[in-house]
């Protein structure tokens, strides 16, 4: 019987950063749906939660529930955390705990960052991670 041999599949950059805004739009999703994230302490529903975290991330600004009034501090400060990660993108977000972390940046991580951020070379990259935060 021939030995069955498993190709180990690597995700492109532009695949790594759509996963990366879609998992922090679900993630912001679910923390919005619970009760602590609106001021009646209520189950926010689903379709609702996402388009907010969805605009959110995207940096639109359209809401769904006045956001003064409808959502806790609590749900105020995730929506404005979501609001910063799209604003400074999920790939510089993650290359910013990586370096705050003190962990060394890998060339597929500075490539995907390059990507992110349309850094003409991949030279660079980690310094400018840093005054983009510093700018932040």
């Amino acid at each position: 019987m021939p030995k069955k041999s498993y190709k180990k599949k690597h995700l492109t950059s532009f695949q790594l950063i759509i996963l990366g805004f879609a998992g922090v739009i679900l993630l912001g999703s679910i923390l919005l749906m619970l009760p602590f994230s609106s001021v009646d302490r209520i189950p926010t529903p689903f379709h609702e939660a996402l388009f907010t975290a969805t605009s959110a991330v995207c940096v639109t600004g359209l809401v769904v529930k006045d956001t003064g009034s409808y959502w806790s501090l609590a749900g105020q400060t995730i929506i404005l955390v979501l609001i910063q990660i799209g604003g400074l993108g999920v790939v510089t977000v993650a290359a910013s705990v990586s370096l705050l972390s003190g962990k060394k940046i890998s060339l597929m991580q500075r490539s995907t960052l390059q990507d992110a951020i349309s850094a003409p070379k991949v030279g660079g990259i980690v310094r400018l991670t840093r005054f983009i935060l510093k700018g932040t």
